[in-house]
């Protein structure tokens, strides 16, 4: 980007003496207003699992006509702890238990009921739902108190069901949001600390990112109780870190670099500032405008996290643009004590960056051989490989609802904890009966209610395979071919088992639609950025490859190292598209700065000056971005430590391999052919061209 007035005229008057302090006092009456505005915004859930419109949450809508409408059935699961068979003054105890229930925790229970083998029994206790898991959690967290104090001598006695999970879900999260922050902010510290090798440099962008984290968050959460959105607050916190962190990494590496020509450190911010300003907004610009695709989902969880993440990195944005530089005006020079960068102390030429990217520009064809050939090693990962968890599978962390579900499995029928419920016209009651009659896998139907007004019924269907496995998703599709069927029935499935099948199906959805949207939007930015057509299209195969490689990795060490045998259902998209968006940074970072060496020293040697001049930064802020991803293994879902684990190998294989080895191969495969149609000017700078090229050979 040339050096327009209007550019330069805001970047003097943002660090001047005056305009610094004036930039910081706006900020600062605009963050205390924010939060007083904002202060009533909490960050919602993440929602229903399932599109808005699918069979199971159409199902769920009906089952609202019925009585009792707003009760829920757990299950207090019962066995010795000695794993004998149970007595029949245990039966009695445990009937007692369910009388005293009742009384005490205000609820209907019944029961107990036997397993065959006489060593489990369960109580169904129905309990008034609450408004979500949070408020669940804390009513089954009274209820287990309850049952702890009440349950028979010698006995062990467990609350699960569904109500139970999310409640766990929600009770396993207390405080993780802000433990997650802290890991965070301590993880960033560390390696801020590292890479600029100074004790007080690091406190800048970590204070600016920190309240552009804490800004984002108000207005996330205010955006999603405007707009009725559901996201996951942690993931938004994670990118407004990380992504911040990066732009201020590039930033502040132009400012040192500029330091070492320019006396006057204010001009030194300026002209750091016009230059890197395309490459931040450039990648900005992509990863925003990749997210905003995800508002075309239909999992609602995944459309809210798109557009409350979106707004999240431009706020990031903002504050990087314009509160870092005045923040470093008004330190000054000193501020990278102890190694302060001074005019005339040029880097050493002979770093480890420009030895590598000489030796990749010497021989590129070997170069771009080998890396490939990492990435489809790292690729075969995926063989394989299944996307979809069971409930067990879900907690990273032990839970109470597990371990009822677990016994449960062990003596009952394994479908009795989440049964499958059809809702469908009363009429048509018996030929809906009579149409899964006989299909392998339900152990027991029966019609369980009808609604308020008489027009409709609910009939339970209890299977014999375990929630979340194929096959008790193929019962769930098996049931609604067979029940749509019948006329006039108009029968609906639900309950929990089927919402699992819509949402495996509606991320599937959303993987198809939103992944050619991501490298569409990512194609874009670079054909606008490079003016070029050729350019784009290798350097985007090579970041699809580098994704697909990465998932395939991370598949294969969360398997491996982690015994989880699935990938999440949301985890694919996601990781997709932050490794797609995120990566197109580092290359917008990398072949930017090329683009700008090329016109004074060609295409081969540009490359390697831009290699030899971003590969610390780049570097610095790939380890910054992969280990912020690495905190959300902190929290308590394996979800999110799936994700941050894909997303942390590929940036790191990104940062070191596809920017380090296999971009500059093609750059010095393909000479100044890449810049098709554009016609880069010949070097200007020919006795440094001539220079590097003597290097090349020589080495």
């Amino acid at each position: 980007m040339k050096d327009f007035s209007v550019l330069r005229a805001i970047s003097e008057r943002l660090v001047s003496r005056r305009g610094a302090w004036i930039a910081l006092g706006i900020s600062l009456v605009l963050f205390v207003a924010l939060f007083g505005l904002l202060r009533q915004a909490d960050a919602p859930g993440n929602g229903p699992a399932a599109p808005d419109n699918s069979e199971s949450a159409r199902a769920a809508e009906l089952l609202q006509e019925f009585p009792d409408a707003d009760e829920q059935s757990l299950l207090l699961v019962a066995n010795r702890d000695d794993g004998a068979a149970i007595t029949a003054s245990d039966a009695e105890a445990l009937g007692s238990m369910a009388t005293t229930l009742e009384q005490e925790a205000e609820g209907d229970a019944s029961g107990p009921i036997l397993s065959d083998d006489e060593r489990a029994a369960i109580v169904v206790f129905a309990i008034e739902a609450g408004t979500d898991n949070v408020g669940n959690a804390d009513a089954l967290g009274e209820l287990r108190s309850t049952v702890t104090s009440i349950a028979p001598a010698g006995m062990t006695v467990l609350v699960t069901g569904g109500p139970a999970f999310g409640a766990d879900i929600a009770a396993a999260f207390d405080g993780a949001d802000f433990t997650l922050l802290l890991v965070t902010i301590v993880i960033v510290a560390v390696l801020l600390i590292l890479t600029y090798r100074s004790p007080v440099l690091w406190l800048v962008p970590l204070a600016v990112v920190g309240v552009a984290e804490q800004v984002a968050n108000k207005a996330t959460a205010a955006l999603g109780d405007g707009l009725g959105l559901f996201f996951d607050a942690g993931i938004i916190s994670v990118l407004v870190f990380g992504a911040g962190t990066n732009y201020a990494l590039l930033f502040i590496s132009r400012y040192r670099e500029e330091l070492r020509i320019r006396d006057d450190h204010r001009e030194a911010l300026a002209t750091a500032w016009r230059h890197t300003l395309p490459a931040i907004v450039a990648s900005n610009v992509t990863v925003v405008a990749a997210l905003l695709t995800l508002a075309l989902a239909v999992i609602p969880g995944t459309r809210g996290l798109g557009l409350s993440a979106a707004l999240g990195l431009l706020i990031a944005l903002v504050a990087v643009v314009f509160v870092l530089p005045p923040s470093l005006a008004v330190c000054g020079r000193r501020v990278f004590w102890p190694f302060i960068p001074k005019p005339g102390a040029e880097p050493k030429r002979g770093s480890v960056w420009r030895a590598v990217a000489t030796r990749v520009n010497r021989k590129p064809v070997v170069a771009l051989s080998a890396g490939i050939a990492v990435l489809a090693i790292m690729a075969t990962g995926l063989l394989g490989t299944t996307v979809g968890l069971t409930q067990l599978e879900k907690f990273r962390v032990p839970s109470d609802s597990a371990a009822g579900l677990e016994v449960l499995s062990d003596h009952f029928d394994a479908g009795e904890a989440q049964p499958i419920t059809i809702v469908a016209n009363n009429d048509a009651t018996d030929a809906v009966l009579e149409s899964i009659e006989g299909v392998d896998g339900i152990v027991r139907a029966h019609p369980a209610g009808t609604s308020t007004d008489g027009e409709l019924v609910s009939i339970m269907v209890t299977g014999a395979f375990a929630p979340g496995t194929p096959e008790s998703l193929d019962l769930v599709r098996e049931l609604r071919d067979l029940v749509h069927e019948v006329p006039e029935a108009d029968a609906l499935v639900g309950g929990a088992i089927a919402t699992d099948v819509d949402a495996r199906d509606g991320n599937e959805r959303d993987l198809l639609l939103v992944a050619p949207l991501v490298l569409a939007v990512s194609f874009i930015v670079l054909l606008l950025l490079l003016r070029s057509l050729i350019a784009p299209v290798l350097l985007l195969l090579v970041n699809l490859a580098s994704s697909v490689a990465a998932i395939g990795a991370g598949a294969w060490l969360s398997g491996v190292a982690f015994g989880q045998p699935a990938l999440d259902l949301q985890v694919p998209l996601l990781a997709f598209l932050f490794l797609v968006a995120l990566g197109i940074d580092y290359t917008i970072f990398l072949v930017h700065r090329a683009r700008t060496e090329t016109a004074a020293l060609g295409t081969r040697m540009g490359m390697v000056e831009s290699v030899t001049k971003t590969g610390a930064v780049i570097t610095s802020a790939g380890i910054v971005l992969a280990g912020v991803f690495a905190a959300l293994g902190v929290l308590p879902l394996v979800t999110l430590g799936q994700l941050g684990l894909i997303v942390g190998v590929g940036v790191i294989v990104d940062t070191l391999l596809v920017r380090t080895v296999i971009v500059p191969a093609l750059f010095g495969l393909i000479g100044e052919r890449i810049w098709w149609p554009g016609n880069p000017e010949k070097p200007r700078d020919r006795k440094r061209a001539r220079e590097l090229v003597h290097e090349d050979h020589a080495g």
